[in-house]
């Protein structure tokens, strides 16, 4: 390693990356537990240690630099572009100044017992000044840390709260000032610095020096070859397998469990109260991602996450949760921050989800149908697996006819929607698919009638003949854009007029610019919470599979490249889009949102070969 010059003094001046940070502005990296938000201009504002639903130690993404966050930056750069290197994680941001250049890579190793995030700046050209600043803050930016130095053989900055503790080790650590550690250096063409964090228990000693560059390059290498096996080959091919690399991400490896997005608390409704943890394991995003990746070939995940499942919701089906921690903890009580001002001044900042309690029926659909989908990919059934499939849809099939707060976890009086209807016929059609085309063992007749029973129901009453939609609600007059998935789950088939009927008619209605919908009315919907929202990426993702399955082909890829242009530029999704201000909203990276391109776009591709087809007849 060449050596860099001294350091030229603490770090002064303004931050080079004023509040807030627009969402669309930050990368992700992650090691397969837990994930870091990297802002364009070097800011890890957002990181979680463990675990990605462990408390943050760097919290300025919700408040300001006081709450934590680690900056490595060029500040007087003119010039700042990004990228991962191949598919990966492992990010690379390049800075030009009129005095030089360098380029940073940001790395999590993937997970091998150990929490580290590495950094390393090369001078590639002339001569560059780097700002670095370390502000450790436990407990989301509320516990200021015991910090000490060590300069002996081994120099290295420990902070220390509780049960957390970081070591900082590097080529040149930063400076003690004001409760933070700041330093500018001056690099060289072909100087190097490094830097490594690691979080390790307070209680045991500082781990060993472990070689950084290896294992950032070993970590580059695991992801590829992951990303190599996926077999999508259409149109979006790049967006296509950043997504489902977001996937796996957001996978806790040791675990199974998978969140639904990697932050808390950004908002739906800026300045509002819609601000929501998704750090969670919702069964429904969790079988829709496993759909996903199943359909791409990933037959692993999908065992791993069954016996995540198994773990989780072990006792009395009457108990099931709809969500859980991402090591199937059930505890997940719902309060505020109160120290945190909020993105943008977005309050309340939550942490936990009051909806864990709530009664969705929705949700063993998709878990049906995502366990359907593994057995069709070739994955063994457990016995274990089945009987618990079992004894949740016997339990489904005393309370499928009463109203429930619905896949939109409204906060209102519960409702009959017919998404939630359409969802339990799904999940006794899988039950008796398993029996009529697996040979697995269940009462097939008395859930056949079941089947026919609940399907019945939805055309006498979800259905609107005098306007020609299925409505959100029994008895409703308007729709909701989770009415798409019909055609997605084969509740009618895509040919049936009621199915492209209510596809037009979600898009009068929630279409608010071009293949850009909302999940629904807020006016028109009882959902307990204050404000509006934006656009929901997933739902505008369903009108572009819908619209490929019914056939109409260039449609659908009208939609799908209005969406994908979406992408910020290292091709992540947040949980909405307002088209008004051009910025992303709500929680990134969004499981449902990427899940959603993933299916969109495999639905797409095989909609245009089958199009390709029939003109060669």
């Amino acid at each position: 390693m060449t050596n860099h010059a001294p350091a030229r003094g603490p770090a002064t001046g303004p931050d080079p990356e004023p509040l807030p940070v627009p969402i669309a502005e930050y990368a992700v990296i992650g090691d397969g537990r837990t994930t870091a938000l990297v802002s364009r201009r070097g800011s890890i504002d957002w990181l979680c240690l463990p675990h990605a639903d462990s408390a943050a130690c760097f919290a300025r993404l919700l408040g300001t630099e006081d709450n934590g966050r680690w900056l490595l930056t060029v500040p007087d750069a003119h010039t700042v572009s990004r990228r991962y290197l191949g598919d990966s994680f492992v990010l690379e941001t390049t800075y030009e100044t009129p005095t030089g250049a360098a380029v940073v890579v940001d790395a999590m190793p993937i997970s091998d017992g150990r929490a580290d995030v590495v950094r390393h700046v090369t001078c590639t050209r002339g001569t560059v000044h780097v700002r670095h600043e370390w502000i450790v803050r436990f407990g989301y930016g509320a516990i200021q840390p015991w910090v000490t130095r060590n300069r002996g053989a081994d120099p290295a900055i420990r902070a220390v709260a509780g049960p957390d503790s970081l070591v900082l080790r590097g080529t040149h650590l930063p400076r003690a000032a004001d409760h933070r550690h700041a330093d500018e250096v001056e690099l060289h063409a072909g100087q190097v610095m490094e830097l490594a964090l690691t979080w390790v228990p307070s209680w045991e000693p500082v781990p060993e020096v472990v070689p950084s560059p290896a294992r950032v390059d070993s970590t580059r290498i695991a992801w590829g070859l992951w990303a190599r096996d996926t077999r999508y080959d259409g149109p979006h091919r790049e967006a296509v397998i950043r997504s489902l690399l977001v996937l796996r991400m957001l996978t806790d490896f040791e675990t199974g469990g998978i969140a639904a997005a990697a932050t808390t608390s950004l908002p739906e409704d800026f300045g509002g109260e819609r601000n929501w943890d998704y750090r969670y394991c919702w069964l429904r995003d969790a079988a829709l991602t496993l759909e996903a990746l199943l359909e791409q070939g990933f037959t692993q995940e999908a065992m791993q996450w069954r016996d995540w499942l198994l773990r989780a919701v072990a006792g009395d089906p009457a108990d099931l949760q709809i969500m859980y921690r991402l090591d199937g903890g059930r505890d997940l009580p719902e309060h505020e921050l109160a120290h945190l001002p909020g993105y943008a001044g977005s309050r309340p900042v939550r942490l936990g989800n009051l909806a864990a309690g709530q009664v969705q029926n929705d949700v063993l659909g998709e878990v049906m149908c995502a366990l359907h989908a593994a057995r069709e990919a070739g994955v063994l059934e457990d016995d274990a697996a089945w009987s618990l499939q079992r004894h949740l849809l016997e339990e489904l099939l005393q309370h499928w006819d009463a109203p429930d707060r619905g896949i939109w976890e409204v906060r209102g009086e519960p409702q009959h929607f017919v998404h939630s209807k359409v969802m339990s016929w799904a999940a006794v059609d899988r039950a008796v698919r398993a029996v009529e085309e697996h040979g697995l063992d269940g009462p097939v007749e008395r859930w056949r009638l079941a089947r026919d029973r609940i399907h019945a129901d939805v055309l006498e009453h979800g259905w609107d003949a005098g306007r020609r939609t299925f409505v959100q609600s029994y008895g409703a007059e308007h729709t909701d854009a989770a009415l798409l998935q019909m055609v997605h789950v084969g509740f009618l088939p895509p040919d049936d007029e009621r199915v492209r009927a209510t596809i037009a008619a979600v898009r009068a209605e929630l279409e608010v610019a071009p293949g850009l919908l909302l999940r629904y009315l807020p006016e028109r919907t009882d959902d307990g919470v204050a404000g509006h929202e934006h656009p929901f990426l997933a739902c505008s993702f369903w009108l572009a599979e819908a619209l490929a399955r019914t056939g109409e082909v260039d449609a659908a890829g009208a939609v799908l490249d209005t969406l994908v242009g979406l992408t910020n530029d290292v091709g992540l999704l947040a949980e909405q889009y307002d088209p008004q201000g051009r910025r992303m909203a709500g929680n990134v990276p969004q499981a449902l949102s990427h899940l959603a391109l993933v299916q969109a776009a495999q639905a797409h591709a095989v909609a245009v070969a089958a199009a390709r087809e029939r003109g060669r007849a």
